[in-house]
């Protein structure tokens, strides 16, 4: 399983068919580790964790990651990888790896300035008459475009100078029968991984929040990915002799079954803050999501909250992916959570038109870099008041046509309002005065909402391929 971003509950997930959205209600750990315990029952079985784990809701940030554990040490599984575990401070997620009675693994997280490990780089799992050797590669992007505390004291490469060695390790000293990569550096980062190391059986991808139907090869590499927020798990069925034989897979959905003592733990963590969370604040019109690249009905409405606590022309946040659907209807107060469970505090700066020019540039390259390797983040930052034309295949730096703020032509000299939320939004090499505002996030969202209800906050159509 891969970004379940902390949902302990089952919730909303949304399904496209044709041009209409519908919903089924999936997830939930206790539902997971039902799905789990049929699994097992079935033979010798092996259950990993790609990350993207312990944050992303209002319950796992508030206990920093700590109520996760409890349910993840009952769930059994064999490893796990990480991404926005760092969240909370490399500190904070070594403490909560302590507690975890699964191993951490990355190959390529190092304490800074040493080729010290900060975690395992493997680990041996005997299944049956098996010897499975798994190897994890935490996200890259941690010390390049998160913001500097999820990195202090650790510095990560991507991975794959370090992998041959430690498969060579795994099958010549170790003798195992099956490698599998359990990985977070996203979808077409690790198929060019696949394509680049050889000897890698099984590769369990993550980041990108891809829902594989099928499983993808690359130079007899297996790779799947499951969705995300826990609305799926991937399984696959290997015939093991001398190498993998055959296999079988299924992305499914979780619900059905539940484990009772997991169900337990789950309404024990969520009773907290309950009446608090469960609060009606408004109603939507829009489907919010985040499942969109270019542009999100999601971040639609963050942005028109910002802007509406602030008079400024533009307003930016990152292109999370992360944030279970609202369907139209009720919005509860941790649905404003699940939107930014980071809850930062809303800023305003100054941008000259040369410098937004240059910042879209670079996002675009991050977002849809011709190399793989060099795509860092989630999708297309996002921005209201901006209207740009751009062309993806374009060599990095030239891809913008046309770009307008608030239906007039980018002047390159002027200086521009903006609001925005965290340093992704707007990098502190951009712009200037910088400046905390006294609202945060979910306060503002909140305001908004109660304000505007019923809210609308439809795609625009504001960034366009050209």
């Amino acid at each position: 399983m891969n970004d379940t971003h902390g949902y302990l509950k089952s919730h909303p997930e949304l399904f496209w068919e044709g041009r209409n959205i519908r919903y089924e209600t999936l997830g939930g750990y206790h539902h997971i580790a039902g799905l789990v315990d049929g699994i097992r029952e079935e033979g010798p079985t092996l259950l990993f964790d790609c990350g993207d784990t312990i944050h992303g809701t209002y319950h796992a940030v508030k206990s920093e990651g700590a109520a996760l554990i409890p349910i993840l040490n009952e769930m059994r599984f064999d490893a796990m990888t990480a991404h926005w575990e760092f969240a909370y401070g490399p500190r904070r997620f070594m403490e909560i790896s302590e507690k975890l009675n699964h191993p951490v693994l990355a190959i390529n997280c190092y304490h800074e300035g040493t080729e010290r490990l900060a975690f395992r780089p493997y680990e041996i799992v005997e299944r049956g008459d098996l010897q499975v050797g798994v190897v994890g590669i935490a996200s890259n992007i941690v010390d390049k475009v998160m913001p500097p505390r999820f990195s202090e004291g650790l510095e990560f490469t991507l991975g794959r100078d370090e992998l041959p060695y430690w498969i060579e390790v795994l099958r010549d000293e170790e003798r195992v029968d099956l490698v599998v990569v359990i990985s977070h550096l996203g979808f077409p980062q690790e198929c060019q991984l696949a394509a680049d190391v050889d000897g890698i059986d099984v590769l369990l991808s993550a980041h990108t929040h891809n829902r594989l139907e099928r499983p993808f090869i690359v130079n007899d590499t297996i790779i799947i990915q499951s969705g995300c927020h826990g609305s799926f798990i991937g399984r696959l069925d290997l015939e093991v002799d001398g190498g993998v034989q055959k296999f079988k897979h299924e992305l499914v959905r979780v619900r059905g079954p539940s484990n009772e003592d997991v169900e337990e733990m789950v309404m024990r963590a969520v009773e907290v803050d309950r009446d608090y969370l469960e609060a009606t604040v408004g109603s939507t019109r829009t489907h919010l999501n985040r499942y969109t690249i270019l542009e999100s009905t999601m971040d639609n409405l963050l942005l028109r909250a910002i802007m509406d606590a602030d008079d400024s022309e533009l307003a930016f946040s990152n292109g999370w992916r992360y944030g279970a659907p609202v369907p139209p209807g009720d919005i509860r107060v941790e649905d404003l959570w699940n939107i930014i469970p980071v809850n930062p505090p809303v800023s305003r700066v100054e941008l000259l038109g040369r410098e937004i020019l240059e910042m879209m540039e670079e996002n675009i390259e991050l977002t849809f870099s011709r190399d793989p390797y060099r795509q860092m983040g989630g999708y297309l930052k996002r921005c209201m008041g901006l209207e740009i034309y751009f062309k993806i295949e374009n060599p990095p730096g030239s891809r913008v046509q046309k770009i307008f703020v608030n239906g007039k032509p980018l002047e390159p000299d002027r200086t521009y309002s903006a609001v925005y939320v965290t340093s992704q939004g707007v990098p502190s090499r951009y712009g200037d005065n910088h400046e905390e505002m006294d609202i945060r996030a979910v306060d503002a969202l909140r305001e908004y909402v109660e304000k505007n209800s019923p809210v609308d906050a439809e795609l625009d159509g504001r960034i366009t391929p050209v």
